[in-house]
Parts: C-alpha cells; sequence; structure tokens
C-alpha cells in the first residue's frame, strides 16, 4: 500500500496563489482517503507516515460520522439489546452530553470535550432544591458516555476513546438499618395502611418483606418479583430469575427458618409473593409512614434543601445491612453468592467496611491518669 501527493488546483491558499498540497491514499478497506495539508514539504512528511501506518498494519480509519447518525445508528444496534433501565440511563446521559457539548461529529470528541463536559455539568442544578449535580450522578453519567464512545472506536468513527477523569466522590459512612433501629420500624408495620384487599392485614405484609429483605439481602425489585411457584417454603428455599434480578441469572437461594414464618402469615392465591397493585411509589411512601412511627430520624448532612425522606431509611439500607452484620460470620465467597454480586471487589467493600465498624479499640493504650482510678 502507498500514498502519493498531488494538488487541487481548484483551491487556493489563502496566504497567497499558492496551490495547497494534500496526501491521498487508500485504506485497508480499499476506500480512497484525502487530506489537504498546504505546504509541500508538509505533505511529504504526512505522506511517509501515512504509507509507514498502511505498511505496519497500525493505521486507524476514522470517519467523519455525524454525532445524531451515529447515535441513532447505535440505539438500534446496540443499546436496544439492552435492558430498559440501561436504556434509560444511556439516554439521560447522551441527551445532557448533546445539551451541554452540541457535536457535530463523533471524531471530534477530545478529551478536553470530556473535561469541559464535566466541568459545565457540574455546576449544573442537582434534583433537590438549592443543590448542585452529585459527583456520583456525574461519574455514572460519564461511566455510560465511555461505553458509547468504545463502541464508536470500534465502528472506526473515533480514532480513540479520549481519557475520562472522573469526579472525585465523598467518602461517606455507608448507612445500613442496624439491628435496634429494625426492631423499631417492625413493631410500628401496624401504621400501615397498604396494600389493601387481601385476606391479612397490611402490617403482615410489611413485616413479611422487611424480614426477607433484611435477612435475604435482596434488592428490593427482586422480592416484588418473587412469584408463589418459584417458593417452596417447605423446602425454605426461593429462585431468583434472571429476568428479575441485576445478575441475569436464575439462582436457587435458601432461606433462613424465620424468614419462612413470615412468608407463612402472608399465604394467598395470588401468583406473586408479595402482591402490591398500588402505585409504585405508594411503597416508599408507606415505608416513609413506618419509619416516622417509629421515630426514626436520621442525620443529614447533604447541602441541599431537606425532605423527610433524607432522615430515614431506604430499601438498599437492608441490603447493606445484611452484608455488614453477616460480613464477619459468612466467608467471602458465601457473602457474594448470597448478594449474588458479579464482582468479588464489591463484596469486598461490604467486608472492609464491617471491619471499620467493627474494629475493637479496647486494646489502645490508656494513659496511667486516665485510667480508672488513678490518681
Amino acid at each position: 500500500m502507498r500514498a502519493w501527493l498531488f494538488q487541487d488546483h481548484r483551491q487556493k491558499n489563502k496566504l497567497g496563489d499558492k496551490t495547497p498540497w494534500s496526501v491521498g491514499w487508500v485504506d485497508p478497506e480499499g476506500k480512497r482517503r484525502s487530506k489537504r495539508i498546504g505546504s509541500k514539504s508538509m505533505a511529504e512528511k504526512v505522506r511517509r507516515k501515512r504509507e509507514g501506518e498502511l505498511a505496519a498494519g497500525t493505521y486507524e480509519s476514522v470517519a467523519h460520522k455525524p454525532w445524531d447518525v451515529f447515535r441513532k445508528e447505535y440505539e438500534t444496534k446496540v443499546a436496544s439489546q439492552t435492558e430498559p433501565g440501561s436504556q434509560m440511563s444511556t439516554g439521560i446521559a447522551l441527551d445532557h452530553f448533546e445539551r451541554i457539548i452540541n457535536p457535530q461529529r463523533v471524531s471530534a470528541v477530545k478529551p478536553a470535550t470530556i473535561d469541559d463536559y464535566i466541568a459545565k455539568r457540574r455546576k449544573e442544578r442537582g434534583l433537590k432544591k438549592n443543590s448542585k449535580v452529585s459527583p456520583a450522578t456525574v461519574n455514572k453519567e460519564l461511566r455510560h458516555i465511555k461505553a458509547v464512545l468504545r463502541v464508536a472506536h470500534e465502528w472506526g468513527y473515533l480514532a480513540k476513546v479520549p481519557r475520562f477523569r472522573m469526579v472525585r466522590e465523598p467518602e461517606k459512612l455507608v448507612r445500613y438499618v442496624t439491628g435496634e433501629h429494625f426492631s423499631a420500624i417492625y413493631k410500628a408495620c401496624d401504621a400501615a395502611t397498604l396494600p389493601k384487599a387481601l385476606p391479612y392485614p397490611p402490617s403482615d405484609w410489611w413485616r413479611a418483606l422487611l424480614t426477607f429483605s433484611y435477612m435475604t439481602g435482596w434488592r428490593i425489585s427482586e422480592p416484588m418479583a418473587l412469584r408463589r411457584d418459584d417458593l417452596d417454603l417447605d423446602a425454605g428455599t426461593a429462585i431468583t430469575r434472571h429476568g428479575d434480578n441485576k445478575g441475569k441469572r436464575d439462582d436457587l437461594v435458601p432461606l433462613h427458618s424465620v424468614v419462612v414464618d413470615h412468608l407463612r402469615t402472608i399465604a394467598c392465591f395470588e401468583p406473586v409473593v408479595f402482591p402490591w397493585y398500588h402505585n409504585r411509589r405508594g411503597l416508599w411512601s408507606q415505608l416513609l409512614k413506618i419509619q416516622e412511627k417509629a421515630e426514626i430520624h436520621l442525620p443529614c448532612h447533604e447541602k441541599h434543601e431537606h425532605t423527610p425522606s433524607c432522615y430515614v431509611y431506604g430499601f438498599h439500607d437492608l441490603r447493606r445491612a445484611f452484608a455488614t452484620v453477616n460480613a464477619e460470620t459468612l466467608s467471602g465467597d458465601a457473602l457474594q453468592k448470597l448478594m449474588r454480586h458479579r464482582s468479588y471487589s464489591t463484596t469486598q467493600r461490604y467486608i472492609n467496611m464491617a471491619e471499620h465498624l467493627n474494629r475493637s479499640v479496647e486494646t489502645l493504650h490508656v494513659p496511667e491518669v486516665l485510667r480508672v482510678g488513678a490518681g
């Protein structure tokens, strides 16, 4: 393969009457390419470089694909094959990217483009009043944008995926439901008024759900999707299906006898174990109502206008509690299996947190003057 120099006499150099020089070549796919350089000496350098790349097989062809065309192509060929939640998150990230950067061509996205996006996005208003977009939100968007640009690179529309400087997130103590607070919440379930029209009171439904979540570590979407034909109370097992969990695989999970006992109290002929035929938002409203009855009031140190939800636990805090309180008694492999983490590094974070919280301080040196009975 070779490259050559040529002049296009239809163009004139703006600095004079000289005709600019260009470099032409045929790429590995057999397509003719060209690039206008200007001076003959510079064009000769580019020619030698391009010829060397073609001979060594290191040439990377970058098509000048319009951004809007690429996005439609990506959504049709790639995004459509992912989960609805992932599609939505990617779409939101790309919408913000296009609104702030307004990219015209894929090949024009450089490291400076990404840094510009980060700087401008971080100054925008967050979801809560008097707050800015959180570092975690920005990083989530960056991960989706980077995944999209990787595809652009694979398709030959981007010479190199730009470097992403992730925003540093504050290292906060992880919130999880303590045993004392769980007891208070469990006792306050009588405050629940939903779900209705079931052969048992709402309080039984909530005590079963909270116990199930606290003692299995399942994400809230999993017990809400659990079908009765996937539950065997006599064997003490439940199956979480690949379409209902984040790991995208079927799992047979053993249940503690305490969980089984609570599930027996809500036995009925509904197709799912935890029937909820109300607005999904109402699920969180009822959890808030129960915690207010239990007088749960957690501190919130975030800099935004606070709402009642700032001071109570969320469903995921039950999952964190399962991992935290069991990290010392279960092996890492067993905890990973029960939590269904795809990566062991995720499980390790819970183990490290448990070790940090349970680290004994009784062996620390105490100066003589501070000891009981001293002086």
